[in-house]
């Protein structure tokens, strides 16, 4: 449905300009920004998702991934559609890319207390926004998660993190968590893979929402094929994440699966996340894990100081939880994170 956006300003000519992602994007009237969620009506800004949920699971919060906020915990996981990259391979893309005109046919609307009533009835943790770029359902997200606070829900956002300060500043408060993809570390290769360049506005977005706000950071790299596997900047990416988000920041390097525009492409070989899982860990990252591998050894968390097995988790989430109150049982070192 469409609601009146938030953060915009006026310009001549009854243009717009959006200030919810670093597109920032300058709308005429009677046209729509890059992410076609949002449009020009005679000099005003709508966002035409509001409400408009394309996908509603209830997952587990490994499923995001999120390894060390709450092991095992349930979330009302839920998306609508747009997005603001185009990325070859994107998994989602069939509400990621579609257009708010075309998938409403298939989305269901709900208003911000339904959805909260659905999480306390379903005994979810709390609200995961995900599966498009949760960043676009700003209002939405901000009503919905003043309500869940109120019920003691949590909330978390699964983001590229192409977001701005002033929008980030506004939905930090009522967020737990910030699972950002960081998908290359070089502009050529953030171009080629999601069609920005201006990549160190994700990294700035992760040290604001850590340092600023306080939230739980993880980070996520899909390792592509001939395209960020390289090296040089794996161990680029590692030495931001442990020289700015700390060492005790969990990094995932996932597989990825051949899809879409990047169809002619391998699945990444085990060996190459492997060979990044070496490079996070002696860079100095305490947590690097591998994902989209079922049944790999790098999906438990262990501790960093004794190497106990804290955590197991098995295809769908935690199995086994070690970690009392924050510490390692074996050798009661603090483990970083949420564990209750």
């Amino acid at each position: 449905m469409a609601h009146t956006a938030l953060l915009w300003d006026k310009l001549d000519g009854r243009r717009v300009r959006c200030r919810v992602c670093e597109r920032r994007c300058v709308i005429a009237p009677g046209q729509r920004g890059f992410c076609r969620t949002r449009e020009n009506r005679d000099g005003e800004l709508l966002s035409l998702t509001y409400g408009a949920v394309a996908s509603l699971h209830v997952a587990p919060v490994e499923a995001k991934p999120l390894y060390h906020f709450l092991p095992g915990s349930r979330w009302l996981s839920m998306g609508s559609v747009g997005c603001n990259f185009r990325c070859g391979g994107c998994q989602n893309w069939e509400t990621a890319h579609a257009q708010p005109d075309d998938a409403r046919r298939d989305a269901q609307t709900l208003e911000p207390r339904q959805l909260v009533d659905m999480a306390v009835e379903r005994q979810c943790k709390g609200l995961s926004w995900t599966y498009n770029e949760p960043t676009l359902w700003l209002e939405y997200t901000l009503d919905t998660g003043r309500l869940a606070r109120k019920r003691g829900l949590l909330a978390n956002y699964v983001t590229n993190g192409y977001i701005t300060p002033e929008a980030l500043d506004q939905v930090a408060p009522l967020l737990d968590a910030w699972r950002v993809d960081i998908k290359a570390f070089d502009a050529d290769t953030y171009q080629r893979l999601a069609n920005i360049r201006d990549f160190d506005k994700v990294l700035a977005a992760a040290e604001r929402a850590k340092k600023t706000h306080g939230l739980h950071v993880e980070c996520v790299t899909l390792v592509v094929p001939g395209i960020n596997d390289h090296a040089s900047q794996l161990r680029a990416l590692a030495e931001w994440i442990v020289a700015t988000l700390g060492r005790d920041t969990p990094w995932h390097v996932n597989r990825f699966v051949p899809h879409r525009d990047l169809s002619a492409l391998p699945p990444t070989p085990v060996a190459t996340l492997e060979r990044a899982h070496a490079i996070g860990r002696e860079a100095g990252l305490w947590y690097v894990y591998i994902g989209n591998v079922p049944g790999h050894e790098a999906r438990h968390t262990f501790c960093h100081v004794c190497g106990a097995r804290l955590v197991e988790r098995g295809d769908g989430g935690a199995v086994a939880n070690h970690i009392w109150r924050g510490i390692c049982p074996f050798c009661s070192a603090e483990i970083p994170g949420r564990w209750e």
